[in-house]
């Protein structure tokens, strides 16, 4: 279950490197030199993309979380969140970029709001799944003495 953690850095590593790019590219042939969304796409990816999964993946190896069905749950609600979250920041920028009144709808803050929502949902997931590990660890410890050094 390790794997899928590390395939989805990788693929948000992508998406972040992609996105970055675009936002270049789209401002540049535009001429648009004002505050995109379009720009947050880039770092979005990077750091909850790939440094959440990447971090995730040690906390998997080091506390043994291989087996655990919340770690699924973790991956499946994180990726969906945070592709909820990037692509309407992707819209919303581009909209933004040709001057398109549609970038301020109601819509797109919704849709964006069940992307943020669905992240922290995955968080909820996360801490219970962290909690869990370091509770199992704990439980294979040895115990000591009261009082001994650890």
């Amino acid at each position: 279950m390790l794997n899928p953690l590390f395939r989805s850095a990788v693929a948000w590593t992508a998406v972040g490197l992609v996105g970055g790019l675009a936002y270049r590219e789209i401002t540049k042939l535009a001429g648009f030199t004002g505050f995109t969304q379009l720009g947050l796409v880039h770092t979005h990816s990077l750091a909850l993309g790939t440094t959440v999964f990447l971090v995730v993946l040690a906390l998997g190896a080091a506390l043994r979380l291989q087996k655990r069905r919340l770690l699924r749950w973790f991956l499946i609600v994180w990726n969906a969140g945070l592709a909820l979250t990037v692509a309407m920041l992707a819209v919303k920028g581009t909209l933004q970029v040709r001057g398109d009144a549609l970038a301020d709808s109601a819509a797109i803050a919704g849709v964006s709001g069940l992307g943020h929502m669905t992240l922290a949902a995955g968080f909820v997931l996360l801490l219970l799944l962290v909690r869990a590990g370091l509770r199992d660890r704990e439980a294979l410890e040895p115990a000591l003495p009261q009082g001994s050094p650890r």
